[in-house]
This record gives C-alpha cells, structure tokens and sequence, in this order.
C-alpha cells in the first residue's frame, strides 16, 4: 500500500496540523479522525459529497481535536465589526483557525471573485483595521487581504452547514499525550456510526447518504449531469475523496485491520479512476465506477465492525 504524498484539497486538515504544535499527527491521520472518508452523501438529491452523510467540516474538526486530547474556543456570530475586534483580540494571543469562508471571494486567490469557491479553513497571523493576513494551506503562506474583502469572504453566506457567521477557534491546549495510533483506535467506533448512516442529523429533503447515495448519482451521471456537479466533482469531489480513503487505508493498516485497509484502498483506486472519465466525458464509463463504489460502503462497514467486536472489543 503506497502512501499518496502530494497536493490536495485538505484545508481545515491543514489548517488544524498547523495549530497543534511542532510535532502535530500526520494529515492523514488528522483527515481519518475527522470520520470524512467513512461515507458518501447526495445532499438534497444533487449535491455529491465523498464524505458521509450528515457529515461537514466543523463536526469533522471537533472529532479530531477532542480525539488527540486537545481542546480550543470556539466563537461566532455578530457584526462584522465586532468579528474583527474578536479576530484581533484572539491574534493578539498567537495564530487563529477561522472558517469556514467562501474561498472564491479570497481575492488573492486567481479567478477571484467567483460564485463557486465553496468552503474553506485558513490559519489568520495578524489582523487590524486595514489588512489581514494569514496562511492559506491552499498554497499561499502569508498571503494578505484587505480586511473590509477578507469580512465578506469570512462571513460565508453561502455555507449552508453553519447557524452563525464569523467562526473561529483558538485557544488550543493539549490535555492529554494520545498517541496518533491511539487516537485512531478510539475514532473506530465514530466510523463505524458514520457508515451505518446516521439519522440523528438534520438533513435537506431528498438527502441520500452511502450506497444510495453513490447509486443516485451514478444515474445522475449516466443521463447526463448539470456542469456545475461536473465541475464540483472533477475540481475538488474526486481529489480529496480518493485522497481521504487512501489515508485511511493507510491509517486502518496501521492499526491491524488488514481486511478493512484493503476495501478502503480498493474504494480510493475507483474513485480515483473517476477523474479521466468525467473530464473528458466518458459519462457511461463514470457511471459503471460509480456503481462498482456503491456496494463497498457496507462491506467497510461490516469489516469494521467486525474489528470492533474482536480485537477492539474494549474501546
């Protein structure tokens, strides 16, 4: 089983590794302990996400930090004046992890402004009345905005899964020495919720998670997909859900679950595979990958299980 090791949509991954310390877990750790790879989701019926249903980036970075014995604040809410003013406040103290924000209106980035930036996590070194600046994971270490721009992009109007604008974290303290191999064993039971399905979760209409939801859009694909879901899944669905199973593949077999690292890698190689068909329009070819993943879900499901049942039995 080789490791990727590259570029990739990892943002609040990277964004969390840089506010643990100088020694934080690898990112594939980090990315498995957030339960992303453990699921896929069609939210409303026509948004497909690789990670599971009900699933999103700020339960996904509150798992990791609680699993590898730290703690932080996290604040939202109020008027874009007073965000800044607690910005400021918490970057007098040492660097702060804000997100989500609308990535297309960081207008540092190319092609900015644009409608279909989606979500996205930084790490924010300084901020004052006029500038603000911080590391962008996405490729831009100290990149600076102005800060009436980097407001708008922070206050993430188009992010569905969060009540309040303006989140950040900061405060981070470790409580307790876990070991990255330890953390993974006990983030086992939460995969193993994960791709059971959850129906504690608050969902759109028409919202399909797992098998089903790979099915769906398999048949979304195969009549023929609407260009924005094309683009969704060729420019950021296909990448770093290939990439999160992958790592978790590799975090699986480290822990011994042979059985399980193996339909996980299995399910990264499909996916991967996905990302020529569907740029160049094999859609029928996308499609058939698509329904070869679906079963997968619960054959993971089941290997974990099982794990938890023998040797885990005492998590």
């Amino acid at each position: 089983m080789l490791r990727y090791v590259g570029s990739g949509p990892y943002c609040y991954t990277n964004s969390l590794a840089m506010m643990l310390g100088e020694e934080p877990p690898s990112t594939a750790v980090i990315e498995t302990l957030t339960g992303s790879p453990f699921g896929a989701q069609l939210i409303g019926g026509s948004l497909p996400l690789f990670d599971p249903y009900g699933w999103h980036p700020e339960a996904g970075l509150d798992a990791a930090i609680a699993l590898l014995g730290w703690s932080c604040e996290r604040s939202d809410g109020g008027t874009p004046a007073e965000a800044l003013e607690r910005l400021r406040a918490a970057c007098s103290r040492g660097p702060v992890l804000v997100g989500p924000v609308d990535m297309g209106l960081l207008l540092y980035q190319p092609g900015t402004p644009n409608a279909d930036g989606g979500d996205h996590y930084a790490v924010v070194l300084a901020a004052d009345q006029d500038t603000v600046e911080l590391h962008d994971p996405h490729g831009h270490p100290y990149a600076t905005l102005p800060t009436r721009a980097f407001l708008s992009a922070w206050e993430a109007k188009a992010i569905g899964y969060i009540d309040s604008p303006f989140v950040l974290r900061t405060g981070f303290a470790r409580h307790r020495r876990v070991t990255p191999l330890d953390a993974l064993r006990q983030s086992l039971p939460g995969a193993e919720r994960w791709l059971a399905g959850r129906d504690d979760l608050p969902m759109p209409p028409g919202s399909l998670g797992g098998a089903a939801a790979v099915e769906a859009l398999a048949d979304m694909v195969a009549r023929g997909m609407p260009s924005g879901v094309r683009t969704l899944l060729v420019a950021f669905g296909i990448r770093v859900g290939a990439r999160r199973l992958n790592d978790a593949a590799s975090c699986l077999e480290e822990l011994g679950l042979s059985h399980a690292a193996s339909i996980a890698q299995g399910q990264a190689r499909i996916l991967g595979g996905l990302q020529y068909p569907l740029v160049h329009g094999d859609d029928q070819a996308a499609a058939a990958r698509l329904r070869q993943l679906a079963p997968t879900y619960a054959q993971l499901h089941t290997a974990v299980s099982t794990a938890l049942g023998s040797a885990f039995s005492t998590l």
